[in-house]
């Protein structure tokens, strides 16, 4: 399997620290609002490449925290009139709904900072009496010329980073370059801890540091997370880490592409700011996680209604082909048919180009296309019928590549038709048997409105969701 990697800035064969196993850190969400669609793309990808990994037969122990102490979450509490911790909980929940919605499935660990804040202390402290950082007036700083690789992941010379460096109203570092590991507290209303420096809280930075070593160790096989975090975060992370452990942090780092509206970038001034939660009111969260894996993940994507419109298309392609296959697994020939096995056999061909394609850097989108080839074949196979036998081998081909890309794969809760439509189909089957064919057609119509269509078929009746 060839990954690329941003640090050496190619793709490269991933070869794990311990064989079979995949130790995979990834950002996650500052919790002071609902995620939006760019914050949406990584958390599938890497989800993704979660799901890719143990399919190809690894053991993985995935992590990703969430920023539970954060300006912005203070800033949100003064506004709502509720503590920080009140805020961050509250959109803890609010994530995990749209992220099951994505079909992401959850962290095997889901550090909060405010759970880590001894852990951080030791670190910061580590860091100090190691001659890398600095307490000034209760707040601490890394002292970053101190670590002669900084810039190796974002290819930055401190040099032309000195120059656009300013150091803020109220701030005492040394360098202009020197960033906060340790906040000292400015208000008495705000969140803070008792440290050796005083009260204050952590810095953003040092906080994925700290839970990537105390959950994974001091190195780990991939670190994952957004294009716009390679500077100064990652580059950040690498500084402190490698200071504090003597260690290389990560050997592989990953990034996915941004995500641009209607082809500009996404901004609340715009008025093109769309969360998740906005999106969900008009498409499932499977069509948007399809319309996330539809390019490859380091490319930047366009999103927009028409582009929505075609995943959905795309989604709806194998959606009606599973449904295919489900019904004629209750309502296929019992008997097998001739040469079934060997077209069952052909079938392979398909699922190892998706492992070709897909070990070429999670090519996600032409994993779909290799999806898309083996619904093709299927359909053709079944149009005039089939036997269950077929129709169940098949539909076991489709899912065990679709499960890998996250859709198709959660229950669906609404499966009942309910006993309204129900009445209806009952209700056309026996205005058919009684060749009143107007009747018949007039309640087609109207399920169809509600979103069911009924087609017709030598096994029966088919029950198709729109």
């Amino acid at each position: 399997m060839q990954v690329y990697n941003t640090l050496t800035n190619r793709k490269e064969e991933f070869v794990p620290i311990e064989p079979g196993k995949v130790k995979m850190y990834v950002c996650g969400p500052t919790v002071y609002n609902y995620f939006h669609i760019g914050n949406a793309r990584p958390f599938v990808v890497f989800d993704t490449l979660r799901r890719y990994f143990k399919f190809r037969g690894y053991e993985v122990k995935f992590v990703q925290n969430f920023t539970d102490v954060d300006d912005k979450i203070i800033n949100k509490a003064k506004e709502e009139g509720i503590t920080a911790p009140e805020v961050s909980e509250k959109y803890i929940k609010e994530y995990f709904d749209d992220a099951e919605a994505l079909g992401v499935m959850k962290a095997d660990v889901h550090p909060k900072v405010s759970e880590h804040i001894p852990e951080i202390i030791d670190f910061v402290q580590t860091l100090i009496e190691k001659g890398y950082a600095y307490e000034a007036d209760g707040d601490v700083y890394y002292s970053t010329r101190h670590f002669h690789d900084y810039g190796k992941l974002s290819g930055q010379n401190i040099d032309d980073l000195e120059s656009g460096a300013r150091i803020a109203i109220g701030e005492v570092k040394k360098d202009p370059l020197d960033f906060a590991l340790w906040k000292a507290r400015k208000e008495e209303s705000e969140i803070a801890w008792e440290s050796p420096w005083g009260m204050g809280r952590p810095g953003w930075h040092i906080e994925c540091s700290t839970m990537a070593k105390k959950h994974l160790g001091t190195t780990i096989d991939i670190h994952g997370g957004g294009q716009d975090l390679t500077f100064p975060h990652h580059e950040n992370e690498i500084a402190q880490s490698e200071a504090c452990n003597d260690a290389e942090f990560a050997h592989y780092w990953m990034h996915n592409g941004y995500i641009n509206v209607d082809g500009k970038k996404m901004s609340k001034s715009l008025g093109n700011f769309f969360t998740v939660r906005d999106i969900r009111e008009h498409y499932s969260g499977d069509v948007i996680r399809f319309f996330l894996l539809s390019g490859h993940y380091r490319s930047p994507i366009n999103f927009s209604d028409s582009l929505m419109e075609q995943s959905k298309q795309g989604y709806e392609r194998i959606a009606t082909a599973i449904e295919t296959l489900e019904f004629l697994m209750a309502n296929g020939t019992d008997e097998p048919i001739e040469n079934e096995a060997d077209k069952l056999a052909a079938l392979d061909k398909h699922k190892e180009k998706f492992i070709e394609v897909m070990d070429d850097d999670l090519n996600t989108a032409d994993g779909i296309a290799a999806i898309f080839e083996l619904v093709s074949d299927i359909n053709h196979e079944v149009k005039d019928g089939t036997s269950k036998f077929y129709a169940k081998e098949a539909l076991a081909k489709i899912k065990e590549l679709t499960d890998v890309l996250g859709v198709f794969s959660q229950e669906d809760e609404e499966a009942g038709l309910g006993d309204d439509i129900q009445a209806l189909i009952d209700e056309r089957q026996a205005a058919r048997a009684e060749k009143n064919w107007a009747k018949a057609d007039e309640i087609r119509d109207k399920l169809a409105a509600m979103g069911i269509t009924l087609k017709d078929t030598p096994q029966g009746v088919q029950i198709i969701r729109n």
